[in-house]
């Protein structure tokens, strides 16, 4: 009798290896910014969601400092019990004022935050139209909902159209798409599915994780991009990217934000953010509303750089934001690629199958406000010399 329970995990771990899909695990070894150190050395860092460069923002570490002499390191308790302290309910109030809705709540992630929400809204026969590229939490909220999930052609907003006509048995629906997709950059065409939306009647639901501090006037999301403001039921955000700190939120209609207060299920029965991560959270606010002027380098850093690589005959793909997928093909070859830079000192990971689709494998590159003229000179030389060795330019 074979008592080895886990010999199957060794052998999947095998194959992963084997294919180029196994995640090889990067340790930083100081502050998130436009440099890290890893394993001692200095690379030109590619690879995190620190957007604007908040992550080791002073403004924001002071903040963090200040409120855990104030108020201690965590709550202790779910919102609905003891948690909620009056720094949640500040930066909920805040971030209702900074994207112009009716309310907010926040949870511990965005990840939780679709967790909470698409289980709450929609359940056994209702029916939720998805875009077929959307984020893992979308799939795992949906999948949670037990609601029957029909997926529809990305960004093609003709095909969701025809998936609702044929669509006769259900309860209650619900549209959810990404806003910005984070694997390719591009922008889902928010203002054409809202159009859909209002015309069947059908509750609406963006995520807009990679919009957050990014698209809008003073990265206010994918809402105010297209001005659709009291349009969009619901605007699943996070804050743990171009926020620089940790945490999700959702806002949108009062009603929604009081329904999840009791029935988002993270929010019942998960501790809640910890102060120092609200309170830095607040001062990311603080500072958006203030100035524009990372939100505008970041996006000057993007088109200096995308221009550079595309000029070099590189795949950027459809890209239309500060993501860029630096296209390859095989999952070998994205991971090599990664290696080559890493020796050189450009910190760009490699994303292959299941993050993205098979033959679909790439190098993501994250720009960010952080990053100087002279860190974009420098990481173009390199991949222009790295893509000459491997052949892709």
């Amino acid at each position: 009798m074979n008592t080895d329970t886990t010999a199957w995990i060794e052998d999947e771990i095998a194959e992963l290896k084997a294919s180029g899909l196994y995640n090889h695990i990067r340790v930083i070894e100081s502050p998130m910014d436009a440099w890290v150190t890893i394993n001692g050395r200095q690379l030109l860092n590619f690879c995190a969601n620190n957007y604007l460069g908040l992550a080791n923002d002073p403004r924001l570490r002071a903040a963090a400092q200040q409120a855990i002499d104030q108020y201690g390191i965590g709550p202790g308790a779910v919102r609905t019990i003891a948690g909620t302290m009056s720094l949640h309910i500040e930066l909920e109030e805040r971030l209702a004022e900074f994207k112009q809705a009716e309310a907010c709540i926040t949870f511990q992630s965005g990840f939780t935050a679709n967790l909470a929400t698409i289980p709450a809204l929609v359940g056994r026969g209702d029916v939720i139209f998805s875009d077929e590229l959307n984020h893992a939490s979308i799939i795992d909220g949906s999948r949670l909902s037990r609601a029957t999930i029909v997926r529809y052609a990305h960004g093609d907003v003709e095909d969701l159209q025809r998936k609702i006509e044929e669509t006769t048995d259900y309860r209650r629906r619900l549209i959810i798409t990404d806003g910005v997709f984070s694997m390719d950059g591009d922008i889902a065409p928010l203002d054409k599915i809202c159009e859909v939306a209002e015309a069947n009647g059908i509750m609406l639901m963006v995520d807009d994780a990679h919009g957050e501090g990014v698209l809008g006037k003073g990265g206010r999301g994918i809402v105010d991009h297209f001005g659709l403001h009291g349009r969009v039921d619901v605007e699943v955000g996070t804050m743990s990217k171009a926020f620089g700190a940790v945490g999700g939120m959702v806002a949108g209609k009062a009603i929604i934000v009081e329904w999840l207060q009791q029935r988002g299920r993270p929010f019942l029965f998960s501790s809640a953010m910890t102060v120092p991560d609200v309170a830095a959270c607040i001062e990311s606010v603080n500072i958006l509303e203030k100035s524009a002027d990372r939100v505008e380098k970041l996006w000057a850093n993007a088109d200096l750089f995308k221009k550079g690589m595309q000029e070099m005959g590189f795949d950027t793909g459809h890209t239309q934001t500060p993501i860029v997928p630096v296209m390859l093909g095989e999952a070998p070859l994205a991971q090599k690629f990664s290696q080559h830079l890493f020796d050189e000192g450009v910190f760009a990971m490699a994303i292959g199958y299941p993050t993205v689709p098979r033959g679909k494998a790439r190098i993501r590159v994250m720009n960010s406000a952080a990053h100087s003229p002279a860190d974009l000179e420098l990481a173009l030389t390199v991949f222009e010399r790295v893509g000459q060795e491997l052949g892709v330019i």
